[in-house]
């Protein structure tokens, strides 16, 4: 009999990968201002001796942190210390929406957590020194919640832009503590977008995922181009995970992307939702496996495995002309390397590098989340280069 290996990377609980994941992407975030060890402590410690499938022990612990550090905002602004109040109130919104996370489908106490990191983070914004804009981008008769976050000492008056997409489970908050402040000091605006199917978008919207994603990135460049400060010419687009289907799939489909980088990748989404409906979710999940029926607007598995047929990167990625980076984890237990070879491959970009990050050196889970400050230092730098000094 075979001894069992254990990964060769860490888990903050053993053998839990779906919380273990949200609890290090929370650590990650610390370098972005999105937590702090020590309120991260005390929800690891609510959480001890919790049972893997607990999702609500899991949701009363992050709250119960959030709430107390919201308090602390909410005193700090009281007395006029900004600084700190702002500081806060970002930290509180990161527990607050993973907290969420896990509850699907949603209930009114997790639209009303969720809603309450929303309007911590709108706090943060208007105390913070980065120049973040609440804005709303019109698509398909509606609009789509984001966020537009200035360049900080840009050298002309119409900065480059790169637009940023979640992904299955992520928000465009969470995607702001993933490093969009380090990008922003290179002189690069940021449109922090909710797209279909995720954040705010779904949550009070109701706009569901869609596989032609692409009707939301051209919105989102119909929507820069008429801005006084940013350059339209220069507008590149990254998206997290499954964004690894999203921002290609923009990129390809409307060539006025200038540059784009592929943050995990994807090939066939179908094909992997279907080995996890076979393995009866018993896999590598960072949501419960209902999550895609909740996204997807549909009541069983089966409508939903019929709604992610097209959801497939073959012929698309061949139609990609902008300069393409995709970066992958070489021990990424959701989307495996094989897939990311062939994204790869079928890119018909002149210009593109392939990026895979080794138990080693750190980054090889999914999205790089156990060595954050790397890659957003490798895909910011690629931005720089191909937007701001080309």
């Amino acid at each position: 009999m075979s001894e069992k290996k254990d990964p060769p990377y860490f888990m903050y609980f053993p053998g839990n990968y779906r919380w273990s994941a949200a609890f290090i992407n929370m650590m990650g975030s610390a370098a972005y201002g999105g937590s702090d060890i020590g309120e991260l402590h005390k929800i690891g410690q609510l959480l001890k001796g919790k049972g893997a499938e607990d999702d609500d022990a899991w949701f009363d612990a992050c709250v119960k942190v959030a709430d107390g550090v919201r308090a602390y905002a909410e005193k700090f602004e009281a007395g006029g210390h900004r600084v700190s109040a702002a500081a806060s109130y970002l930290r509180a919104c990161n527990y607050y929406q993973m907290a969420e996370r896990f509850r699907t489908p949603k209930d009114d106490k997790a639209l009303a957590a969720f809603r309450t990191g929303v309007n911590c983070f709108q706090k943060h914004a208007k105390l913070s020194d980065v120049k973040i804009e609440v804005v709303e981008v019109p698509y398909d008769g509606k609009s789509l919640p984001a966020y537009f976050v200035h360049a900080q000492n840009p050298k002309v008056k119409r900065a480059p832009c790169v637009v940023f997409f979640d992904g299955l489970d992520v928000t465009k908050e969470i995607q702001f503590v993933r490093g969009v402040t380090d990008l922003i000091k290179r002189g690069i605006s940021c449109l922090v977008m909710d797209g279909p199917g995720t954040g705010e978008a779904i949550r009070f919207r109701q706009m569901y995922l869609r596989h032609d994603y692409e009707v939301a990135g051209s919105a989102c460049i119909d929507w820069l181009e008429k801005r006084d400060d940013v350059d339209a010419k220069k507008i590149g687009i990254v998206a997290i995970s499954l964004g690894g289907y999203y921002s290609p799939r923009c990129a390809a489909m409307d060539h006025r992307y200038a540059a784009c980088i592929a943050w995990g990748a994807q090939w066939d989404y179908h094909a992997t939702w279907k080995k996890r409906v076979d393995a009866q979710f018993k896999t590598s999940l960072s949501v419960p496996g209902h999550h895609i029926n909740w996204i997807l607007g549909v009541d069983s598995l089966d409508k939903a495995l019929k709604a992610l047929e097209p959801y497939k990167l073959d012929g698309v990625m061949q139609k990609m002309r902008c300069p393409f980076l995709l970066v992958h984890g070489a021990e990424d237990e959701q989307i495996p390397l094989a897939d990311a070879q062939k994204q790869f491959d079928a890119c018909g970009s002149r210009d593109k590098t392939f990026r895979v990050y080794t138990a080693e050196e750190g980054g090889s889970q999914h999205c790089q989340r156990d060595y954050l400050t790397l890659v957003v230092a490798d895909m910011w730098n690629w931005f720089e280069d191909k937007l701001a000094r080309s």
